[in-house]
């Protein structure tokens, strides 16, 4: 490997300290605590470095970090000691080239027992690997005396030629001296503007980055053969910590290890464990009394604490220390809770409405008078008995809170919500991409993985191709078709699976109700309903919880079989499989109590069984919507406290105790290591690597279905989920400031897939909730009755019209009641919720022409809602203009200024040629003035007065 003097640690000399003097000082007695006291008389070297921000010249920026583990011998671990405690420079004791202090380096690998192959051909890997980095321009260096045991960094960091290489290669845009104003609104717009200013101060973040700017910088591509346009002044925040780390890790991707047979990134050399981790340093500590200001700190005080919840989030700043992906991750939160505010406005609205009116609904009323003598059929055979109707009137009056004409509504209006909220994130995006200099930004091809290349080495080896031929090998449709069919049928069984739950949980209900009607106390057979769709919904929500994560880890291994090409293919695959997983996870049981429980019971007499023994379960009197709000809070409410807040708080706590306690059962330091303060790279190493954002937009997206696929029957969804909101934003800025390693930032203009898959369940909201009020709740039957069957106009008679007759002598044998005096006489006539001919009729329990009305209603419901409402989303798409007209005029000023600044520089330059030609002429006419003075030295007075112009 070619040495480079960048990759060497400096001379022990320059620290003033001899390596030369450390057998002496042992040989003359110094103890330990002697020898620390001679240190603390030097300078302290992990403070000119600032403990590892800077390498140890103080001066070179750490922009990367390499972690490895090595194997180290007892021998080795003792001359550690020595070299640290008498050079503080000298921390690294197993280099790759040879260090001041030989002496001590050849007694310490002589000393050093045989690692096994593995060992080697990992460290041989690394060797390879880091001379290729020192090649490409970066600079090394390595530390391998840390606090950690047997784990070894590598600091890397990017001179100035590189950032500007690599800049140009990237087609970084960044800001050029020429700035220029803003436009400004005025008049009206411009005091209302001001106002608004006045009143939400407050709850502005107190960062520079979020103050309102009157004037821009102009943005450019970086040049290096155009960086007089750049404001250079400061080069060493030109480039800021971001930007650095993003620069390196490009050079990281596509530096190559070619010792393993095939071409090896970073990527690869992590997979294989030649590098235990890879990571950008975090800019310092974010608490602590003398904690030098910085940006980590700034955002742990005004954006990762609970304190400011009530403040806007200081998304610039966001951006600006970890990149535009996790900035626009942030920034679409922050819109997503914001209009959640006036959704849940209207929504406690419309529950207010529900409680208003619940003493004025007929419906209700009449079910709880005592007075109708109303007697129904046993819910189940034999053990139950009859019962009356006004026992339900708790469900009833509750069911009026969410069935009632104002969720309609409410309906209506969610789904023009989520229409506006996608138009509003757009425009917002917009102006982000406006603010951060991403307008024109294309994403490129990324690099391959690992598992692609390994895969199509193993195809070529195969075939018994040369290995140059390598890179024209790709992997086809019959290459996957395995992965592929494993995909569909691991996809099935899964959706199967839940299925197979859900039906589980239904047996259980069935059965449960059975037992309990067998309750010789009133009281137990009275809540029978009540305790069994309870326990039902915790164990759905027990089973949602656990699944949730086992299909998060079979979504990730059916993707990674697959092999796709590039990271952004896995992320878009792997998003679409957890999703689709999750979403049948989540909402099948929801769907159930909506659209399928009590739609297949049959009637009194002609029952459907399950298992020849078990009944249908049927709806309550009131319908099943009130059930249906049951299970949706919740599983909402249950998946939001437990899975989304408990967890992310619980198991990184969790991970990091374990972590610590590892630490220090492994650690075997003496007093002045252990005393010693950690360098900022050993505490980034200890923080939770990042796992990126699909789990965190994935938990959002859910809850976006909850607040919007069944809003219709439960109005305060919108409220828990702004709720959930308030708590999650700065829970996830705790987590990204405090307990995970710093992400490399990622340029990205939009939220990518994520977009898409929110349109879709705006679009399938619309639909679903026109199936809930139509077919889950009373609002249609009500409205034929009131307008085709009502006497007086009003809604008298609604229930005795919805409940059909059943002569108890009709029962089938063994079905009937085992105490038919129950009630204390003797039934002849029970009634149950259908319409259906009575037992005095002709075509007794058939079918009667009221539900064909009725279900005639529904349909044409369904279809003008879904119709209506799809057109007024699709107005509102259209109305709002995607980008903002502020925005696109700024765009095109920037266009116009960029091109008047290379107009100037082209004029200049013509300026410039012009007088250069001018001065050529006048000096050639010079020269032929004087030449028969001097005729030998013609050519040479010539060439003389030619060279003027070439050094001006």
């Amino acid at each position: 490997m070619r040495v480079n003097k960048k990759y060497s640690c400096l001379p022990a000399e320059e620290k003033g300290i001899h390596i030369i003097n450390i057998r002496a000082i042992e040989d003359i007695g110094y103890d330990q605590h002697e020898s620390t006291l001679l240190n603390s008389l030097s300078k302290n070297p992990d403070a000119d470095c600032k403990y590892g921000l800077y390498f140890r010249d103080g001066k070179r920026k750490v922009d990367y970090i390499l972690v490895y583990h090595y194997k180290k011998s007892s021998a080795g671990k003792t001359l550690t000691r020595r070299v640290h405690h008498n050079d503080s420079s000298a921390r690294s004791t197993k280099q790759d080239q040879p260090l001041p202090g030989k002496g001590v380096q050849l007694e310490m690998r002589e000393s050093e027992p045989h690692v096994d192959y593995h060992e080697d051909d990992k460290r041989f890997r690394r060797e390879e690997y880091e001379g290729n980095l020192v090649e490409a321009g970066l600079e090394l260096e390595r530390d391998e005396d840390t606090k950690i045991h047997g784990v070894g960094f590598v600091k890397i960091h990017a001179p100035w030629n590189v950032l500007c290489r690599e800049a140009e290669f990237l087609k970084l845009k960044m800001p050029t001296k020429k700035m220029y104003q803003i436009n400004q609104t005025h008049g009206l717009l411009k005091k209302i503007n001001s106002v608004i200013q006045k009143i939400t101060e407050p709850i502005q973040p107190k960062v520079a980055e979020h103050k309102p700017q009157t004037v821009k910088r102009l943005s450019y591509p970086f040049s290096r053969e155009k960086q007089h346009l750049f404001d250079l002044s400061d080069r060493d925040s030109f480039f800021d910590s971001k930007t650095r780390s993003t620069i390196v890790y490009e050079i990281l991707k596509r530096t190559t290890c070619t010792k393993a047979k095939y071409s090896m990134g970073i990527t690869s050399l992590l997979a294989n464990g030649v590098y235990s981790a890879a990571y950008p340093l975090h800019d310092g500590d974010y608490e602590g009394e003398n904690v030098e200001p910085n940006d980590r700190k700034l955002l742990c005080e005004e954006w990762a604490s609970y304190g400011v919840f009530y403040k806007y989030q200081p998304i610039d700043l966001v951006r600006k220390y970890f990149g535009e992906k996790i900035g626009l991750y942030f920034a679409w939160l922050g819109v997503y809770t914001q209009m959640l505010i006036p959704a849940s406005i209207v929504g406690i609205i419309v529950f207010l409405y529900g409680c208003a009116t619940v003493d004025e609904n007929i419906p209700s009323m009449e079910m709880c008078d005592q007075r109708n003598n109303i007697t129904m059929c046993p819910l189940c055979d034999r053990t139950c008995s009859y019962w009356k109707m006004s026992s339900a009137c708790a469900t009833a009056r509750a069911s009026h809170l969410f069935d009632n004409p104002a969720t309609v509504f409410f309906s209506v209006f969610m789904a023009l919500w989520a229409a506006t909220f996608m138009e509003h994130w757009k425009r917002k995006q917009m102006r982000l991409n406006y603010r951060w200099d991403l307008t024109g930004f294309e994403e490129e091809e990324d690099h391959p993985r690992a598992e692609y290349e390994a895969k199509v080495l193993e195809k070529s080896l195969r075939k018994e191709h040369k290995q140059k031929e390598t890179d024209k090998e790709k992997l086809t449709w019959k290459d996957r078709f395995p992965a592929y069919l494993t995909n569909f049928v691991g996809i099935i069984f899964m959706v199967g699976l839940t299925f197979a739950i859900v039906f589980g949980v239904i047996i259980y209900r069935i059965s449960t109700a059975a037992a309990l009607a067998i309750s010789s106390t009133p009281s137990g057979r009275s809540s029978v309903r009540v305790t069994v769709t309870a326990t039902a919904v915790i164990i759905n929500l027990v089973v949602i919880i656990i699944l949730d994560e086992v299909y998060g880890c079979i979504a990730r291994w059916l993707t990674q079989i697959e092999v796709p090409k590039t990271d952004k293919n896995f992320e878009e695959r792997l998003i679409f499989k957890a999703f689709l997983l999750k979403f049948v996870n989540a909402y099948t049981p929801i769907f159930y109590v909506a659209f399928f429980k009590g739609r297949f019971v049959g009637r009194p007499g002609d029952y459907v069984y399950i298992f020849h023994s078990f009944r249908m379960e049927e709806c309550a009197p009131g319908g099943c919507l009130m059930e249906l709000c049951i299970q949706l809070s919740i599983i909402m409410l249950g998946k939001q406290l437990i899975q989304n807040n408990l967890f992310e708080i619980g198991i990184p706590k969790m991970k990091k105790f374990i972590r610590y306690m590892k630490l220090k059962r492994r650690r075997s330091l003496d007093h002045e290591e252990h005393m010693k303060k950690k360098q900022r790279y050993e505490v980034d190493y200890n923080l939770e690597p990042f796992a990126g954002l699909t789990p965190e937009y994935m938990e959002m997206i859910i809850q976006f279905g909850f607040v919007t696929l069944f809003v219709a029957s439960f109005p305060l969804a919108p409220l828990f989920a702004l709720l959930n909101n308030i708590i999650e934003i700065r829970l996830d800025a705790k987590k990204f400031v405090t307990e995970l390693r710093r992400p490399v930032a990622v340029r990205a203009k939009d939220i990518g897939i994520w977009y898409n898959i929110l349109r879709g369940i705006g679009k399938l909201a619309v639909i679903i909730n026109a199936f809930v009020i139509s077919f889950t709740s009373d609002f249609i039957p009500r409205l034929v009755y009131l307008y085709m069957y009502s006497e007086n106009g009003t809604m008298h008679g609604f229930v005795n019209h919805t409940l059909s007759s059943f002569n108890v002598s009709d029962f089938q044998a063994g079905t009937a009641p085992n105490d038919p005096m129950d009630l204390g006489y003797e039934v002849q006539i029970c009634r149950y919720k259908d319409y259906r001919e009575p037992p005095w009729s002709e075509n007794k329990y058939d079918i009667s022409k009221d539900f064909w009305a009725v279900l005639a209603a529904r349909l044409a419901f369904v279809i003008v809602f879904q119709n209506l409402v799809m057109f007024m989303s699709d107005f509102v798409d259209w109305i709002i203009p995607d980008i903002p007209k502020d925005i696109s005029q700024q765009i095109h000023k920037e266009k116009v200024l960029m091109v008047e600044v290379f107009m100037r520089e082209e004029q200049g330059k013509l300026q410039m040629l012009e007088t250069w030609k001018d001065n050529d002429k006048k000096k050639g006419e010079n020269c032929n003035n004087h030449s028969p003075r001097l005729p030998r030295s013609r050519s040479g007075s010539l060439s003389s007065c030619h060279s003027y112009p070439l050094d001006v």
